[in-house]
């Protein structure tokens, strides 16, 4: 397993985090989504063939800067 970590820009409510943990739990490979409101982060683990830039990527397409 691997562990990746985000700190995501814009994270204000549950809708937006009920957002992109159902956005990232689609792509295969992903096992666990842990979003964290309070400090505005998102930690994933996964396998392949999920990937750090399809992770990325897809929390920049929900509309959220991730660093």
């Amino acid at each position: 397993m691997e562990r990746i970590h985000y700190n995501v820009d814009g994270l204000a409510n549950e809708n937006m985090k009920t957002q992109v943990k159902n956005a990232l739990e689609k792509i295969q490979g992903v096992d666990k989504v842990c979003v964290d409101l309070a400090r505005g982060s998102v930690e994933v683990v996964y396998n392949a063939p999920a990937t750090v830039e399809e992770i990325k990527s897809c929390i920049e397409n929900t509309g959220h800067d991730a660093r």
